[in-house]
């Protein structure tokens, strides 16, 4: 994985080269007042001002030249706006005119991400530079940085490299240097202690063992703060199996717990005074003789039983277990990540995670921190008459809606039975999928929702100084 903190870095006034940025409303002014050689430049490059435009401005020397840059608003700059000039500049170090990058340095960065372990073809991206004279969002810069790159790492990566057992040691490797403890439920114990878990994963090969993962890490005596993931790490739908188009992405049905293991890393990297609870539900729904069925009647950790209608409805069952161990601990908070259902997709789209919650000031909250970071949440509702759906005539819940109709909302009540009342609660049902790229955006994994959350959790818990 690339570390990008080489890319970012103080401006002690070393050499770089200049960028200057407008914005449309700044171009003509600034155009009107350039030589003539300057003008010949821009129109030899095909420079015209637009929105993404950029040209080279050679002075008298051979290392002597700059770049003129067009973004959406100068005055705001968005995480999004320089990762297309980062990915089209040669390589070298640069700094802007104004000297400060704010959240534009996140585009930079996160320009150079490239998932290529796979490709013996692909020489990486070539280092571009930037300086900055605000050296203290350098450091958060980059935690952000990792912590995307992180998730798509995860979410890219092939089934048969990402199973259970690897998503443990991802887990292992982003506790060691925080010290954090990894505990890790798996076999007799966890079919005991988290049967939903163990059925779901049950008709996996051995190597692919279901488990329950947990992290823990923080001062006892700070706030209770619950992570859980959804860690499908393949979904061929069970004995319901899919069609081979809705398997084709089910490697990334474990973007809930990359989700959550991202944010989990940025909470500990920037210290937030929380006692921090990761709960990682991992597990294979794969198909076998031994493969939970429809119409069987799972014993929840929580003790409620449930009547599987559906075995395509998996990952409601391994979060309802981690919901039930995340609550006995009672913390303040609990959130949870998965790439749950279809259903969210076709109401929102792939690039807005639905937001479930039962706090309607936390709701508002998390959708007014993602407004502000540029990573959108988008509001459902927790419709308690369509609890009805999930009846069943011989358990005390089924877990597939008996009609089709609002999935999204049918399997956020199904999460809110193994929630205990009295706790704030967000659920983010997210795609973890980036369909067609955009500028610092490859298609492919893809991390949405987790700044929002983090920005939130920013506000709600005051790093240590």
């Amino acid at each position: 994985m690339i570390d990008f903190s080489d890319l970012l870095k103080p401006d002690n006034q070393q050499p770089a080269h200049m960028i200057q940025l407008l914005d449309p409303g700044s171009y003509e002014g600034w155009s009107s007042g350039q030589s003539a050689s300057i003008r010949s430049m821009l129109s030899a490059q095909k420079f015209r001002g637009k929105i993404g435009d950029h040209a080279l401005l050679w002075g008298e020397g051979q290392q002597d030249w700059s770049v003129v840059a067009v973004v959406p608003d100068r005055e705001k700059m968005g995480p999004w706006c320089l990762a297309k000039l980062a990915d089209a500049l040669p390589e070298g170090q640069y700094r802007l005119a104004d000297g400060r990058a704010g959240d534009a340095a996140l585009g930079w960065l996160l320009a150079h991400y490239r998932f290529d372990r796979y490709r013996q073809d692909d020489n990486g991206a070539s280092a571009r530079v930037l300086l900055t004279q605000d050296v203290a969002r350098i450091e958060p810069m980059l935690h952000l940085a990792r912590a995307t790159a992180l998730v798509r790492d995860l979410v890219n990566m092939p089934a048969a490299d990402m199973g259970p057992p690897d998503l443990e040691q991802a887990v292992e490797r982003v506790a060691q240097p925080f010290a954090a403890r990894v505990t890790t439920t798996r076999g007799d114990a966890l079919e005991q202690g988290f049967p939903m878990i163990h059925a779901v994963g049950k008709a996996a090969d051995r190597s692919f063992a279901p488990r329950l993962i947990e992290l823990e890490w923080g001062d006892p005596s700070h706030p209770r703060l619950a992570l859980v993931g959804k860690g499908i790490c393949f979904d061929s739908g069970g004995l319901d199996i899919k069609p081979s188009s809705g398997m084709r992405l089910m490697k990334k049905d474990m973007g809930g717990a990359a989700h959550a293991l991202g944010l989990a890393q940025l909470i500990m990297a920037s210290r937030l005074p929380v006692r921090l609870h990761l709960l990682i539900a991992a597990a294979e729904n794969a198909i076998g003789a031994n493969a939970f069925r429809p119409g069987d009647i799972l014993r929840s950790c929580k003790g409620l039983t449930v009547e599987i209608g559906n075995t395509d409805a998996e990952g409601r069952l391994v979060l309802g277990d981690a919901l039930t161990r995340a609550g006995e601990e009672k913390p303040e908070l609990v959130i949870d990540f998965a790439t749950l259902t279809g259903a969210a997709r076709v109401a929102v789209g792939p690039d807005l995670p639905a937001l479930f919650c039962n706090d309607d000031a936390l709701a508002a909250q998390a959708l007014a921190h993602g407004a502000a970071v540029e990573d959108p949440l988008w509001r459902l509702p927790l419709w308690d008459p369509y609890a009805e759906m999930l009846k069943s005539d011989v358990a005390d819940i089924n877990n597939a809606g008996d009609g089709g109709f609002a999935g999204a909302i049918t399997a956020a009540l199904f999460l809110k039975r193994f929630v205990p009342d009295n706790i704030p609660w967000l659920h983010l049902d997210t795609f973890a999928w980036r369909p067609a790229a955009k500028p610092g955006r490859p298609k492919g994994g893809e991390a949405l929702g987790m700044r929002a959350i983090f920005q939130l959790l920013q506000e709600r818990y005051r790093p240590e100084r």
